[in-house]
């Protein structure tokens, strides 16, 4: 049965965040992801789902350079210790 099907190949996008893949964003970002260090618990649930990689696994320190403040850390983070603040420069 199986010889009767014909051999269908797949193409799949992957992607793999890294810093700079898209270039310095911090210059448009309207808010920013503030963490609150008294809440925080470490436990990485911010890191796993930042879509650009910029907040890093040792002392979750946020990349403000690339972070574009989609706020997806501050949604996902069980303890809201993230908080999405206004830029001062808009």
């Amino acid at each position: 049965m199986a010889d009767d099907i014909e051999s269908i190949e797949y193409v799949t996008s992957l992607s793999r965040p890294a810093k700079g893949c898209a270039g310095n964003t911090g210059e448009w970002r309207v808010f920013k992801p503030v963490k609150d260090d008294s809440k925080c618990n470490n436990c990485l649930i911010c890191w796993i789902y930042c879509p650009e990689a910029c907040i890093s696994k040792e002392g979750i320190n946020i990349d403000y350079q690339y972070c574009k403040g989609c706020g997806m850390c501050a949604e996902e983070c069980p303890t809201k210790a993230i908080e999405m603040i206004k830029e001062d420069k808009f």
